[in-house]
């Protein structure tokens, strides 16, 4: 073997080594959670010895606290949330970076700002729309919310790239606005939407404080909630509260990890022109 190859080989492994090293330490916190929910410490050490290994917190989890109606809460919610979130920001974003109409950029930047306001500004003002449409402790006023301007900026990011050419072609050949918007559009973002799902969801899916204030009846509460419920006041089985965190974290990684080439390749793709 060559000197050069040799080296080639030696970096390659080198490389590896420290990836490998790095994937094991971000795991390990998720590792220690799932060990723990296998026990039941109260007390959040890293001492096994002795410890009885067995599947009896997540059977507790669901007999006992009723988590299968707040997991099955969370799903709706967070769904409802990505299938929102995406029609209503891509027709948007489509609005912004294919149609001329007056004041287009301006508003898009007005649209923009509203990033910058964090959600406790908007807090109240949301609560007291939605309790003054009937919507408390309703599915709709725990996703609703959720939609903003970063859907819309992430999907027209990438729209821009889109040639105006295709579109034109398309409307010689006598297709009508909905029918270009369905059958070229979409198809062609569809790694974007991927991307703007993976972040609802993820967005939706662990959201505590919103849910909080909104929802005051238990057979409504998300898993987020739920799992708060499971800390108790003056002793804590952090095996008990583990397994419901395990449950928690579980839906969310195996999206991402399923996901993840139309994630990466639609976070790559918005960003090629502004």
């Amino acid at each position: 073997m060559r000197k050069a190859d040799k080296k080639g080989w030696l970096f390659k492994i080198t490389i590896g080594a420290v990836l490998l090293f790095a994937a094991l330490l971000a795991m390990a916190p998720f590792i220690y959670m799932m060990l723990v929910s296998l026990t039941q410490k109260t007390v959040l050490d890293l001492n096994f010895e002795n410890a009885d290994f067995s599947f009896i917190n997540y059977n507790r989890v669901f007999r006992n606290f009723n988590l299968a109606t707040n997991l099955a809460n969370s799903i709706i919610v967070t769904v409802s949330a990505c299938v929102l979130n995406c029609v209503i920001s891509s027709m948007a974003a489509y609005a912004f970076a294919k149609k001329k109409f007056p004041f287009r950029n301006q508003l898009f930047n007005i649209y923009l700002a509203t990033l910058m306001i964090p959600g406790q500004v908007t807090l109240i003002p949301v609560f007291t729309i939605m309790k003054k449409l009937g919507l408390m402790n309703t599915y709709p006023a725990l996703f609703l919310p959720i939609i903003n301007a970063f859907g819309v900026f992430l999907i027209r990011q990438f729209m821009v790239t889109i040639p105006d050419e295709l579109l034109e072609a398309a409307s010689i050949d006598g297709c009508g606005e909905n029918r270009i918007f369905v059958s070229i559009v979409i198809p062609l973002i569809k790694s974007v939407m991927v991307s703007l799902m993976i972040f609802t969801f993820i967005t939706c899916w662990n959201d505590f404080l919103w849910p909080l204030v909104i929802v005051t009846k238990p057979e409504r509460q998300t898993l987020t909630l739920a799992i708060s419920a499971l800390k108790g006041s003056y002793s804590t089985n952090y095996g008990l509260v583990m397994a419901g965190s395990t449950l928690t974290f579980l839906p969310p990684f195996l999206l991402y990890i399923f996901l993840q080439k139309q994630f990466v390749e639609g976070i790559a793709m918005s960003g090629i022109k502004g």
